[in-house]
């Protein structure tokens, strides 16, 4: 595949969208795309996308950086990259600058990662919550056929207005303690896959032990998407303990150590259909400011 300077050379004039490779592509010539990225993060979510920039930026300039690159004229406006797992692809990024973001410019660069992940052997499945995919119906997108596509909210709340929270004293048999990465290989293996995004923060992470044996049955972990930004990046207990309260008494306890951490939002995402929880995120002042969708392709 061509480097993007052997394409202007060849294409002077002509406007029609094409895709190449990352790594033919250098941090300085994706930059413009990736400073409107980084405002977008700023403004649409109150996360400080930066230091993932600096990233992006090294690992162009390391040529190691799997993924595409969407070009109009001779400039760049947007990209993608993913990330290899075991037999899974995740697809780690995705942005269209919004001036070029438009339907088929996302099936164009979305459905080139997704062949690519795809005629990879050892893959068998591809994962992707994307933020900033505007354009994301199932039928829509590449491979529609194996792919599944799961509506989710992005809520937030404003700190300065969280109403005062009544701990919770009437849980027996549960003890609830700061988060202690010995249980990491533990809370993997039973209830998380992943600890989220950010920048970890574990003074307002927290666990629930059940006493009688001493195990986790539950987990709230928190990181900082800015200095001043919270996001509980996983929330969940074993199905033994749904509905005693222990979700409510872990964010209650994250959300105080946010506070007391200076920060002045905080944010999550959940998933649509998970009217439970959705629930006990508007009781405790969060509301929807997002919608997106996260997208699965499975038996291709």
């Amino acid at each position: 595949m061509a480097a993007l300077s052997d394409l202007r050379a060849g294409v002077a004039g002509r406007s029609s969208p094409r895709v190449i490779e990352l790594r033919f592509v250098r941090a300085s010539q994706l930059s413009p795309v990736l400073e409107e990225e980084a405002e977008a993060w700023r403004q649409e979510l109150d996360w400080d996308f930066e230091g993932s920039a600096a990233l992006v930026r090294r690992f162009l300039d390391m040529q190691a950086l799997s993924g595409f690159c969407l070009v109009e004229g001779d400039a760049p406006v947007g990209y993608t990259y993913v990330v290899s797992e075991s037999n899974k692809g995740l697809i780690g990024d995705f942005y269209i600058a919004r001036d070029h973001s438009t339907p088929e410019n996302e099936r164009l660069l979305l459905g080139a990662v997704v062949e690519a992940i795809a005629h990879s052997p050892a893959v068998r499945r591809i994962e992707s919550q994307l933020m900033m995919l505007r354009w994301s119906r199932r039928e829509t997108l590449p491979r529609s056929e194996f792919a599944r596509v799961v509506p989710r909210c992005f809520m937030q709340l404003d700190l300065a207005n969280l109403a005062p929270l009544v701990p919770r004293r009437d849980i027996r048999d549960i003890t609830f303690d700061a988060w202690n990465e010995r249980r990491q290989d533990e809370a993997a293996a039973n209830i998380i896959q992943y600890p989220g995004c950010g920048t970890f923060f574990q003074p307002a992470s927290f666990m629930a032990l059940d006493n009688s044996n001493g195990r986790l049955c539950g987990i709230c972990l928190a990181s900082l998407v800015a200095y001043d930004v919270g996001h509980i990046t996983q929330i969940c207990v074993t199905p033994a303990i749904k509905g005693r309260g222990c979700g409510y008494e872990m964010m209650r306890r994250a959300l105080d150590a946010l506070v007391n951490a200076g920060c002045r939002s905080v944010s999550l995402t959940v998933t649509e259909s998970n009217v439970e929880a959705i629930e006990l995120y508007e009781r405790l002042g969060f509301r929807t400011t997002r919608q997106f969708t996260a997208c699965v392709w499975e038996g291709f």
